[in-house]
C-alpha cells in the first residue's frame, strides 16, 4: 500500500507540473485570484453535494482517525512501544488490544510530547494542508482551462471531455490525465479499504475482543478488508453502478461521519485526556466551529432529502 501511494504522489507531481507548464491558459492563472476577491458557494447544486464535496475537498473523512494507526505501525515516537499490524500470512500477528499507555504528566515526559507534537503539526501542515491547498488550486484551474463554459453533461464525463481537450493542445498530456486519473482513483479505493480495516479491526480488538487469543487485530484486519470488498461487489451486481451517485452516497457519509466523531473528539479530550496534552484555547474553540460547521450541512442535507420526498 505504501509503494502503490508513493507512485502515485510521484505521478501527481509530473501531473501538476505539466498542467502549470503546458495546459493553462492565460485566463485561468487567474482563477484563484478571482476565487478570493469573488467567492460563492454552488447553492445549485443541493446540500448533498455541497456536503460531499466539502468532505472530498481534502477536510479528511475518517482518514483523519487512522493518523494514529499509520505512526504506530511505522514505530515512530510512541508507537515504536505498541502491538503492530502485521500481516498474517508472512508476520507473526500479536493478540494484545494496541490500548497504548498513559504517561505520567511530568516534565521529562511532557517535554517529549511537545517535541512529538510540533513533528506531528509539521507533518500535517505540509503533507495534509499545503498540498491539498496546491493540488485543488491546480486541477481547479486546469478544469477551467478546458471545460469552464462548455455544454458538458453533469457527471463524471467533464474528465473525457477535459483529456480531448488537453490532448488536442499538446498531443499527449490528455491521455496522461486520464491514466494519472485512474491510477489515483484505484489508490484511493486501496486506501479507503486500508484505512477503515485499521479502524474497525482496532475498534474490536480493544473493546469487543481485547481478551481474545484468537482474534488478533491482523486477523480482524483481514476479515474486515474481504468483507467491504464483498459488500462493494453486492452493490455492483445489484445494479447501482452510477459512478457520480455512488461518490455523493459516499461523500455525504463521510460528511456526517465527521459530524459525529469532531463533538465525539471534543467530548474525549475535555474528559479522558490529561490538561496538559488535551484540547484547549483556540484548537477547542476550532473543533467547536468544525463540529457546528458540519452539524449545518447535515442537517440541511436531510431536510432537503426529506423535501425531496
Amino acid at each position: 500500500m505504501e509503494r502503490i501511494e508513493f507512485v502515485k504522489i510521484g505521478a501527481v507531481l509530473v501531473l501538476l507540473a505539466g498542467a502549470l507548464a503546458v495546459a493553462l491558459t492565460a485566463g485561468a492563472r487567474g482563477g484563484p485570484a478571482q476565487a478570493v476577491t469573488a467567492p460563492a458557494v454552488p447553492l445549485e447544486l443541493g446540500a448533498a453535494q455541497i456536503l460531499g464535496a466539502l468532505a472530498f475537498a481534502g477536510a479528511g473523512g475518517a482518514q483523519n482517525l487512522v493518523q494514529s494507526n499509520w505512526i504506530r505501525d511505522k514505530g515512530l515516537g510512541m508507537g515504536a512501544r505498541m502491538p503492530k499490524l502485521v500481516s498474517p500470512v508472512t508476520g507473526r500477528p500479536e493478540a494484545a488490544p494496541a490500548t497504548g499507555y498513559r504517561f505520567p504528566p511530568d516534565e521529562p515526559n511532557l517535554a517529549r510530547w511537545r517535541g512529538w507534537w510540533r513533528v506531528a503539526n509539521t507533518e500535517q501542515l505540509v503533507s495534509f494542508v499545503l498540498i491539498t491547498v496546491v493540488t485543488i488550486t491546480v486541477m481547479s484551474m486546469l478544469a477551467h482551462a478546458t471545460v469552464f463554459g462548455r455544454e458538458v453533461a453533469n457527471d463524471v464525463t467533464f474528465l473525457h471531455v477535459e483529456g480531448e481537450v488537453l490532448n488536442r493542445r499538446t498531443g499527449w498530456f490528455g491521455t496522461f490525465f486520464w491514466i494519472i486519473g485512474a491510477y489515483s482513483l484505484f489508490a484511493a479505493a486501496l486506501g479507503i479499504l486500508d484505512y477503515m480495516g485499521r479502524l474497525v479491526s482496532d475498534s474490536l480488538k480493544v473493546t469487543y475482543l481485547a481478551a481474545s487469543t484468537r482474534w488478533s487485530e491482523s486477523a480482524l484486519y483481514v476479515a474486515v478488508v474481504w468483507a467491504l470488498i464483498a459488500i462493494g461487489g453486492v452493490v455492483l451486481l445489484a445494479g447501482f453502478d452510477q459512478p457520480l451517485a455512488l461518490l455523493i452516497v459516499s461523500a455525504v457519509v463521510g460528511g456526517f461521519m465527521m459530524f459525529l466523531y469532531s463533538g465525539l473528539l471534543v467530548i474525549l479530550n475535555r474528559r479522558a485526556l490529561p490538561r496538559e496534552i488535551g484540547l484547549r484555547g483556540y484548537r477547542l474553540v476550532v473543533m467547536g466551529l468544525i463540529f457546528l460547521f458540519f452539524a449545518f450541512f447535515a442537517a440541511l442535507t436531510i431536510i432537503d432529502r426529506i423535501r425531496g420526498l
